[in-house]
């Protein structure tokens, strides 16, 4: 019946409407690109809005050594700008996401801590970070980690410049050492390639004392 109709009928059959073409959908802006290693301290803070303030004057006063975990990257500044090349691959503990908490967790502590030379370290050209510090152990004490009078030696040591007692349960002995940056296998340390190491050092007062920020 369907057929007959169509073939009985006088009126020509209007011509099908070509498709049009829909304009190309707009594509989703992408996230700027952050370099590894910024060429500021100011630019760092960006990258970081929940945990440094672009105005905190550790970030541009003297020399300051700063690891991102989560790129792997060593970098020196000096007075909040990055030396020229001061971008070395690090490796790190065998579980390197998070804060350290405790002895033999494999972290890497997150901070700003204060530095100093090992030159007795097994390690090549160790350079002692003075964790913990002293949120450190007031996060501890509140958690029983440790006791009140462990907190208050490690916060005397601190306030003479010294590094804090490195045998609590909060776990100690962090180094930024020599011995190869290209894979994580330290304990909870900072490896770098041992020519790295030594034009970072060479940066460095004599005793190795400066401050270094441990993000993640």
């Amino acid at each position: 019946m369907l057929l007959m109709l169509l073939s009985c009928s006088q009126a020509a059959e209007p011509a099908p409407t070509p498709p049009t073409e829909s304009a190309p959908a707009e594509s989703a802006p992408q996230p700027p690109v952050v370099p590894s290693c910024p060429e500021t301290t100011a630019e760092l803070a960006a990258v970081y809005p929940e945990r440094l303030d672009a105005a905190d004057s550790r970030l541009s006063a003297g020399d300051l050594i700063v690891i991102r975990k989560g790129v792997r990257r060593v970098m020196f500044y000096r007075e909040g700008a990055r030396a020229e090349a001061a971008c070395w691959s690090a490796g790190l503990g065998f579980a390197p996401t998070g804060h350290k908490l405790v002895e033999g967790d494999g972290k890497t502590p997150e901070g700003f801590y204060a530095t100093s030379d090992k030159p007795w370290s097994q390690f090549y050209g160790a350079i002692a970070v003075h964790y913990p510090g002293e949120a450190d152990a007031e996060a501890a004490v509140d958690d029983g980690r440790i006791s009140a009078g462990t907190k208050k030696a490690i916060v005397a040591s601190l306030s003479r410049g010294e590094k804090p007692k490195q045998t609590t349960a909060m776990g100690g002995e962090i180094l930024l050492h020599g011995g190869g940056g290209q894979s994580d296998w330290t304990l909870g340390c900072i490896a770098m390639d041992n020519s790295d190491l030594d034009i970072l050092r060479a940066a460095l007062p004599r005793d190795m004392k400066t401050t270094v920020l441990i993000l993640p």
